[in-house]
């Protein structure tokens, strides 16, 4: 006979599943690590089991104890399982912007749990950080995991995640990509996988509202950063101690809605049921292979958990509509933009070694505002109308000198499933226009007035 002695050994060896829709207009191959496969439904069940089995060895857990932690949820229902078939009780305490299936899912499985505000300091009495050390300090014979300091954390995906990733390319994986939370799935997974090929290219998403991608950039924690947001798992106020930043080459930031919005194009499109940050993880992930990827590379992306954690949000239609999530309007994102020019003119360009008088020409013959500058297939530069009218009075002879002189740097590429609220924050003063590739690599200019219109239909 064949079967497992718990639910506990039926965890690991989650599936690589190829995107065939979503990577449209991108080169080279994306797969994605569906942690949902996991008894607990999420990639967090291998810490979990991780965390319990090195406190049970070091004495920090004994028999009959109770395990206390704070969690978004996944990370509770991964202790609870374990707790289950090692017979401990489970505290958790959640903010209150966690869904109420993950409430239900934890109480389900006989967890107690303490819901907290959302909106405190992490040093606040109420915050559930606070909570759960509070009631550990409190309650006899109890253990803390800490998942954010717990090196566990890491050492799970270290130990597991990494392999079967490595395992399962068969070495030819050449970037990875995970939303960052307590960092352990992301610092983990790469620490592995950098130590295999040290040239793979590791990218860590976080969300507005959190201050890693900051940090990592400049090293400064900037307070400025922290505000409240909705999507569940990414991003912090704080910096945990799994969180290597050298370990995580680049972060792509995604707003709520960006991400709500690609966890229903996953199920949709690619039939991936899966949780609000798996829609966060996918859309930063390709806004990066967008322009980096080349046609041999590989990229894995880590689909933290299920869909069923969110049944009452971003699967709700209702829900969405009340956050501003599904525009009502005819043009939801860039590529419905495009879609509506049904195939105009191409874009106007101008090289770098062309002399300013030509690029006036060109803006005045055409009836256009801004002009991408080119070097060969490169796009290094761009002109606009206001500027090269101030330098001309300032000095006539610009004329006969090369648009290099004057250019400012090159207009931003978006992803065609930009929303149209990224697009307008992404205009300002300094960056007048957007460029953005479709599906036969084509580039295309989205200006301020191809917005205004969108947003007056």
């Amino acid at each position: 006979m064949k079967y497992y002695n718990s639910i506990i050994e039926t965890l690991g060896n989650t599936p690589l599943v190829k995107l065939n829709k979503l990577n449209q207009g991108i080169t080279g191959t994306i797969l994605v690590k569906v942690e949902y496969f996991n008894p607990g439904h999420s990639m967090k069940d291998r810490m979990g089991l991780k965390m319990i089995e090195d406190a049970e060895k070091d004495g920090s857990l004994k028999p009959g104890g109770t395990i206390i932690e704070g969690t978004s949820g996944n990370t509770g229902m991964g202790l609870a399982l374990t707790a289950i078939s090692r017979g401990y009780k489970c505290i958790f305490t959640l903010s209150d912007k966690q869904s109420q299936e993950k409430i239900d899912i934890l109480r389900a499985v006989g967890a107690e749990v303490i819901v907290c505000p959302t909106n405190v300091e992490p040093d606040d009495p109420r915050s559930y950080y606070s909570v759960a050390r509070k009631l550990n300090k409190e309650i006899p014979n109890s253990y803390y995991p800490n998942q954010y300091d717990n090196k566990a954390n890491s050492l799970a995906h270290y130990e597991s995640t990494g392999p079967e990733i490595w395992r399962d390319t068969e070495g030819r994986i050449t970037h990875y990509a995970a939303g960052v939370g307590t960092g352990g799935s992301m610092c983990g997974t790469s620490k592995y996988l950098k130590e295999q090929n040290p040239d793979i290219t590791t990218v860590g998403i976080d969300s507005y509202g959190s201050v890693f991608k900051k940090f990592k950039e400049t090293g400064v924690f900037d307070e400025k950063e922290i505000y409240p947001y909705l999507t569940e798992g990414i991003g912090e106020d704080i910096l945990p101690a799994n969180v290597d930043f050298s370990l995580i080459d680049h972060f792509i930031k995604v707003t709520d809605k960006d991400g709500a919005i690609m966890t229903r194009r996953l199920a949709r499109e690619e039939g991936l049921f899966v949780g609000w940050s798996c829609g966060s993880a996918v859309f930063g992930a390709l806004e990066y292979a967008r322009e980096n990827l080349k046609e041999e590379d590989v990229m894995v992306i880590i689909l933290p958990d299920h869909g069923t954690r969110y049944l009452g949000k971003i699967y709700n239609d209702n829900w969405m509509k009340d956050h501003g999530f599904i525009e009502s309007g005819s043009f939801a994102t860039a590529k419905d933009i495009l879609d509506r020019r049904n195939g105009s003119s191409d874009l106007e360009v101008i090289t770098k070694n062309s002399k300013i008088g030509e690029a006036i020409k060109l803006m005045n013959d055409r009836s256009i505002d801004q002009l991408p500058v080119k070097d060969g297939d490169n796009f290094v530069g761009s002109l606009t109308d206001s500027k090269v009218l101030k330098k001309l009075i300032e000095d006539p002879s610009l004329r006969e000198k090369p648009v290099s002189d004057i250019m400012d740097d090159s207009f931003q590429f978006v992803g065609m499933d930009n929303t149209l609220d990224v697009l307008s924050s992404l205009i300002s003063k300094d960056n007048q226009a957007l460029l953005i590739r479709d599906a036969d690599n084509k580039v295309h200019i989205i200006t301020k007035s191809d917005l205004l219109m969108a947003m007056s239909l």
